[in-house]
């Protein structure tokens, strides 16, 4: 009676690094990753060698050098006797800033105009479609210096607000609207809980997280009570609560002022202003992507079975309540992977915003430092890595949300 036994183990021989598919993948890819090493160390080495022929090295001392240059619109402290290295952090902080704003309010755009643009109002449709063609097929330089021009042309220079013979006003008081920019009132604190102004915004913004968190976990909460009992708890109270009981302990304890802006000289002094450039990249950024986010909503919407849509509408759905609460959630899984790209799109794009002197990194960092100082590869580096950065950080937040929005399965 024979036996059946497992085969002896056969011994590894290197030639099994070609001829045996569990190790051949393995086997190129090494090989690939080696020479792709190799390329680079022969391409930085040549760089180096190369600098050091024409008497060069790579050296970031520059950057603790006085810049000599101003900034008119910054986020932190900063003046022409400041270094390179605080240029580049006003410039890194407007460009993070426009790309934000541009982001929400593109996503807003898109969403409207994407929805709209499946309205059964032939006007309404037909109008969304013109805003995408005509936006998207225009390159955003060309819409960012048509909004800048009219911009400087139509509003009223700061002289139109002077005396008794003014030929325009402030609306309620308090907001100038002028060829130079936007001047709003700027909220600040009579007796903070910190020395330091940022230290008490940080506190401000730490209690606005807080309340995103807290608004989050009462929806989860009424999530899990719905799936237990079949009855959706209100929650529309609990949630205002969590947003504006936070606001209003920090209010009184702070002691929250407004400073308005008035008319000094020949120029608005005091509160906030939203320089003229930003505002028209801010605006083209958000219009042109807005564009390209309408037909990812248009495709996603699309996407879903109509089914869905009858089976909600003979439950008694409301078209609103169909669209918000059966359609979109579902969509999502269509719309968000393009989003991200176009996110992208936005931080990369805000470059363009030397065109209007909008002074971003790539103008601080990537203009006027690089030609006032000459170390063009070191600039250009640190551009580099900040803009890898970014879109790298960009895509991990967005792809944990698009993780988030998957439909799940039972």
């Amino acid at each position: 009676m024979s036996t059946l036994t497992d085969p002896p183990n056969e011994s590894f021989r290197l030639s099994m690094l070609i001829n045996d598919t569990r190790y051949r993948s393995l086997t190129f890819q090494v090989i690939a990753a080696v020479v792709l090493a190799l390329c680079i160390w022969y391409l930085g080495n040549n760089l180096i060698q190369n600098l050091r022929a024409a008497g060069l090295n790579i050296s970031y001392n520059f950057l603790s050098d006085s810049s000599g240059y101003d900034i008119n619109q910054r986020l932190v402290e900063y003046d022409s006797q400041s270094s390179h290295a605080r240029a580049a952090l006003v410039g890194l902080l407007n460009t993070l800033l426009v790309a934000f704003l541009a982001c929400i309010t593109a996503t807003v755009f898109g969403v409207v105009a994407g929805v709209l643009r499946l309205s059964n109002n032939w006007l309404v449709s037909k109008l969304m479609a013109f805003y995408v063609e005509i936006f998207r097929n225009i390159p955003v330089l060309i819409w960012i210096i048509i909004i800048f021009t009219i911009m400087t042309a139509v509003l009223p220079g700061p002289r139109a607000f002077r005396g008794d013979n003014a030929t325009s006003s402030m609306l309620f008081d308090a907001f100038a609207f002028t060829n130079r920019g936007i001047y709003t009132p700027m909220p600040w604190f009579e007796h903070g809980l910190f020395a330091s102004a940022s230290m008490n915004w940080l506190l401000v913004i730490a209690g606005f997280v807080g309340s995103w968190f807290a608004a989050r976990r009462i929806n989860i909460w009424a999530n899990q009570k719905q799936e237990a009992t079949g009855v959706r708890p209100k929650t529309t109270a609990l949630i205002l609560a969590a947003w504006l009981v936070p606001f209003l302990v920090l209010m009184l304890v702070m002691g929250l002022s407004w400073e308005y802006p008035e008319l000094k000289g020949f120029n608005f002094k005091g509160g906030i202003k939203i320089g003229g450039p930003l505002i028209a990249l801010w605006f083209a950024l958000s219009i042109y992507t807005g564009a390209f986010i309408a037909e990812n909503v248009r495709a996603g919407i699309q996407a879903v079975s109509k089914g869905q849509t009858e089976a909600a509408s003979a439950l008694g759905l409301r078209p609103g309540k169909v669209m918000n609460l059966v359609v979109l959630p579902q969509a999502l899984r269509v719309i968000i992977p393009p989003l991200i790209s176009n996110f992208l799109n936005i931080t990369k794009n805000s470059s363009l915003a030397i065109a209007v002197g909008y002074a971003d990194i790539t103008a601080t960092l990537g203009g006027i430092t690089l030609n006032q100082t000459g170390r063009a590869i070191e600039c250009v580096l640190l551009l580099m890595l900040f803009y890898l950065t970014a879109s790298l950080t960009i895509s991990m937040v967005m792809n944990v949300y698009n993780a988030s929005v998957k439909l799940k399965e039972r």
